[in-house]
């Protein structure tokens, strides 16, 4: 019984982290808000939305946040050993990684809880790594940050667990595109 819960758990957590995914794939990100469309900052936006997802989670359900996390990191090892690295390279890559992503958690969830200019900044330095992207691109992800960190705290969290999380649209053209959302799972309490 424990290891169908467990199958259950990993397979929601894993249809969880490809809705991360396309989110955190859609080009206005790189194209509207300057996020470098890097291996970086594809790995950065992932991590964005992840936080998004984690927040609630970790009250809220903390056997799937947990694997959530699993998700992520066999998905940052999968990529990698397609990259080409070699086991060695692997689980230091990984590390190095997995401390990357638990920094910039904690640098989103204390900005989050900041004004505008600590969230602005955190993106900017988190993000944005070495690139300097307008006020105004800056600007636009931080609302959007703000917004869908709030949207999806309140979804319901059977349909998070479940992997039918719902965010908005990516900021367009200095706009947040906050109130364009796809609620296709029906997931807003």
């Amino acid at each position: 019984m424990q290891l169908i819960r467990r199958s259950h758990r990993r397979t929601g957590a894993v249809a969880l982290y490809d809705a991360i995914v396309a989110q955190s794939r859609r080009p206005e990100f790189y194209r509207h808000c300057g996020v470098p469309d890097t291996v970086d900052g594809r790995f950065d936006m992932i991590v964005l939305h992840a936080f998004m997802v984690l927040r609630p989670l970790k009250e809220r359900h903390r056997d799937c946040a947990r694997a959530l996390l699993e998700a992520v990191f066999d998905d940052m090892d999968r990529s990698l050993r397609e990259m080409g690295a070699g086991d060695l390279g692997v689980s230091r890559r990984v590390k190095a990684m997995a401390a990357a992503l638990y920094g910039r958690i904690a640098a989103y969830e204390t900005a989050l809880e900041g004004d505008e200019a600590a969230l602005g900044e955190a993106l900017r330095r988190n993000l944005y790594g070495t690139v300097e992207p307008g006020p105004e691109s800056i600007d636009a992800m931080a609302v959007y940050v703000r917004a869908e960190a709030a949207s999806v705290g309140r979804q319901s969290v059977e349909t998070i667990v479940a992997g039918g999380v719902a965010f908005g649209a990516p900021p367009r053209d200095g706009g947040t595109g906050a109130d364009d959302r796809s609620d296709a799972a029906g997931g807003r309490a």
